[in-house]
């Protein structure tokens, strides 16, 4: 339930016949995992909180650079050195104290994504290289959770919902693995921060979406941004019936 005070801090998005008590209720009682706390995972983490998230699971082994400050909206100058998630957690904590927040400062293997996804109700990709990709999409096929992932590189950014039964397929039905791995990133191609905290935000607007059940057409589809035109594409995804993940 909802006390005076809460109603109070979400009245605005209360407000909204889409969501109202009922979808803040569904807000408070949900646990997401967000993996990757740089430049896509600081605003949704921030959105998420802010919006009334039950829990967050907070996964990131690295410690802030000067590098990250550009776009990791989370961080402040003084903290360089310092873990992200355990910076993000205090942050986060401050902003909303009344969700609950998890960090977890390593990598997530296979086996350690199958234990932690299982027990959450949706999964945020705000990774940044395609091995980590590949394992998160494995696992939620595996414990048949929903999966919003995102990426952005230069002025480029895009988007995508998976959702069981994974009619549409899967990360690997959109993007095939491969022996050789190319990573393309921002280390050696750049990346402008409004690009990447705008498809962070997206995430946070389709999680919100997808647990309040508000109903989307975006589903199935790949959404893809051009930063220099502000134009969007989309892209119908179908499901592989060769896949070796989902199918």
């Amino acid at each position: 339930m909802i006390d005076d005070q809460s109603f109070l801090r979400y009245s605005r998005q209360i407000l909204l016949n889409e969501i109202g008590l009922h979808g803040q209720n569904l807000l408070q009682s949900t646990t997401i995992l967000l993996i990757g706390l740089g430049g896509l995972g600081s605003p949704a983490a921030l959105y998420l909180a802010a919006a009334g998230i039950g829990k967050l699971i907070l996964v990131d082994h690295d410690r802030l650079k000067i590098t990250n400050l550009q776009r990791q909206i989370l961080y402040n100058t003084n903290e360089l050195g310092q873990f992200k998630a355990k910076i993000a957690k205090n942050k986060l904590t401050m902003l909303n104290p009344e969700g609950s927040y998890i960090y977890l400062i390593k990598k997530l293997d296979a086996n350690l994504l199958n234990q932690y996804i299982k027990e959450v109700n949706l999964v945020l990709d705000c990774s940044d290289n395609m091995v980590t990709r590949y394992n998160i999409n494995m696992a939620c096929i595996t414990n048949n959770k929903p999966l919003i992932t995102a990426s952005a590189i230069g002025f480029n950014g895009q988007i995508v919902t998976f959702s069981p039964p994974w009619e549409n397929g899967c990360y690997s039905c959109l993007y095939p693995e491969t022996k050789e791995i190319s990573d393309i990133n921002c280390y050696s191609f750049g990346i402008l921060g409004p690009i990447v905290g705008i498809m962070g935000t997206m995430q946070a607007l389709e999680a919100i979406k997808l647990l309040c059940n508000i109903k989307s057409t975006d589903q199935g589809q790949l959404w893809l941004f051009n930063g220099k035109s502000l134009k969007w594409k989309n892209l119908y995804l179908t499901k592989n019936p060769y896949c070796s993940v989902c199918s």
